[in-house]
């Protein structure tokens, strides 16, 4: 009898089998969302200023774009100080500057790839300058080469010295995005009614964006700027990720937490632009992930630390989008289950679970 008791209690072997491919699946996806932007990443259409006597720069974009073929978009300025303002806006990644003593401008900060790139750029500019220097006085009949012509690389918005590689940077922005997302499904499981959810998720927000602003700002020097600015963008990031789940387990019950591991962390995540530029994402992805609170949150933090002179309306406005939005989806769900019209999904849990210890109390209790 014991024999046959074990036997039945076995898992059959069709479900051992289809949960083992349910998990391979889930494994290979979770893969491909992480690998996919850093083995696909390529330079495309960076805008890059570019400044000169028309002839040289015509000359310094044909020279480029043989060398990185589609890797730079040039932007035409007036002159070194409009590049500058450029690139300190953030509206490029870097500048060409022709002359009698063209430079290359950098911003280690906003890019350290594309910095690298453009040292290789100028590396090659700097070889095609001298040829053609070396060609104009051999045709002239200059009896010596000309002098050789450096070109200089500056790095216009370096990064800090307390972060020189940039890595605690970028190292950041996952944890804030993991953060967000156990946030909200925290709260989902452990707060029962949408309302209570929702002072949760501020308070959670509110608390966590200045803790985490002390730790990546004051301790490991990660950030730059005003602590308390960066601590408004960071609460709003998780507020924008954990406001969603939340809202969603209100209207559809546990169902909804789906949207923290699926949209935030599978989707999001991966087209954040967080660890490069927007433009090294195949199209249209870049711009897709600056809508997502990953993507903006990483955009909005970096120009806030390093780049004042920027424009950062469009990444509030995003968080500011998803956070309301997600609130707001925890409002209509408190509405939707008040009065009785339909029970909270995370009531119904509980008071089925005090059913069930009920009856098993109860038949406990009856004589053998």
């Amino acid at each position: 009898m014991a024999h046959t008791d074990a036997t039945q209690s076995r898992t059959p072997i069709g479900r051992v089998v289809g949960l083992g491919l349910a998990l391979a699946a889930i494994v290979a996806v979770i893969v491909l969302a992480f690998a996919w932007p850093s083995v696909t990443a390529e330079p495309k259409d960076l805008p890059i200023a570019i400044s000169g006597p028309a002839e040289l720069v015509d000359a310094a974009e044909q020279a480029v774009d043989a060398q990185q073929p589609g890797a730079i978009a040039f932007i035409e300025v007036d002159d070194r100080s409009a590049a500058v303002d450029a690139i300190e806006s953030r509206e490029v990644y870097g500048a060409v500057v022709l002359g009698t003593e063209p430079e290359v401008l950098s911003s280690s900060a906003s890019s350290a790839v594309v910095a690298q790139l453009l040292n290789g750029v100028a590396g090659g500019l700097e070889e095609g300058v001298n040829a053609q220097a070396a060609a104009a006085a051999a045709a002239a009949g200059a009896p010596t080469a000309p002098p050789h012509i450096d070109v200089v690389v500056t790095d216009v918005v370096p990064l800090a010295s307390s972060d020189p590689r940039g890595t605690g940077l970028a190292a950041a922005l996952f944890p804030l995005v993991l953060g967000g997302m156990l946030g909200g499904i925290a709260i989902s499981l452990a707060v029962i009614g949408a309302m209570r959810r929702v002072l949760a998720v501020v308070v959670y927000a509110v608390v966590g964006g200045l803790a985490l602003t002390a730790i990546l700002q004051g301790w490991f020097g990660a950030l730059q700027g005003d602590y308390w600015v960066n601590a408004a963008a960071i609460a709003l990031a998780l507020a924008a990720i954990a406001a969603p789940i939340t809202g969603f387990v209100a209207l559809i019950g546990r169902a909804g937490i789906a949207v923290g591991p699926v949209v935030m962390l599978l989707f999001a995540n991966p087209i954040s632009a967080a660890a490069m530029p927007k433009e090294f994402l195949p199209e249209p992805w870049g711009e897709v992930g600056q809508w997502f609170p990953p993507g903006a949150a990483a955009t909005l933090v970096r120009e806030l630390s390093y780049f004042p002179a920027a424009d950062t309306t469009f990444p509030w406005l995003v968080l500011a989008g998803w956070a309301v939005g997600g609130l707001l989806l925890s409002v209509l769900g408190h509405f939707r289950t008040a009065g009785g019209a339909e029970s909270d999904a995370e009531a119904d849990a509980v008071a089925d679970a005090e059913a069930a210890a009920g009856a098993e109390a109860a038949s406990s209790a009856r004589p053998a």
